[in-house]
């Protein structure tokens, strides 16, 4: 068999947000890590009931402030005192105070470019996975709930992955194929 069309992993559909939310839990506790949970909305609860850990990227959005914030500061305190050293009405080389505008607009804008592209990298985003050529997951979009499983988890056994969808509440499991 080529790898073409070996099975990627499995998705099973479930009845409402309620049944999705108990198998994730289900899944989570049988020792599955490597699987998602499909909504056409977001679920309170669900990254509990999934195991995820509190997410990196708000540290990687406060480095990214702070380093634009303190950058800027330095800046503007070496080109006010050493650069270009100017005294404007009375003021002092460096006024802080007329800078901070542009500091905090600097801080800012690092953080916002620290939270996309650690979003992006933390999340390692696909953008063609075996669901997509499921036509039932089309559902997903309007009134369907479902879970996956990944052909990449340790104890992923296409048999036995299968009929445990089908214990804790799945119908419709399909083999999911890259066609």
């Amino acid at each position: 068999m080529s790898d073409k069309h070996k099975a990627q992993g499995l998705l099973a559909q479930f009845d409402n947000p309620a049944h999705l939310l108990l198998a994730a839990e289900k899944v989570r506790d049988a020792g599955y890590k490597d699987f998602d949970c499909h909504s056409p909305f977001p679920i309170h609860g669900m990254d509990d009931a999934m195991g995820e850990k509190k997410s990196k990227v708000s540290l990687i959005a406060g480095i990214g402030a702070i380093i634009g914030g303190s950058s800027m500061v330095a800046l503007t305190w070496w080109v006010g005192e050493y650069g270009y050293p100017m005294i404007i009405s009375g003021k002092p080389y460096f006024a802080y105070q007329a800078y901070f505008p542009v500091v905090f607009a600097i801080a800012v804008l690092l953080a916002a470019f620290g939270s996309l592209f650690g979003f992006m990298s933390l999340m390692k985003l696909r953008f063609h996975h075996p669901v997509f050529y499921s036509d039932r997951f089309a559902k997903v979009t309007d009134d369907g709930f479902f879970v996956s499983i990944e052909a990449t988890d340790s104890q992923f056994h296409e048999d036995k992955t299968k009929s445990f969808l089908e214990e804790i509440g799945g119908s419709n499991v399909e083999v999911l194929k890259e066609s």
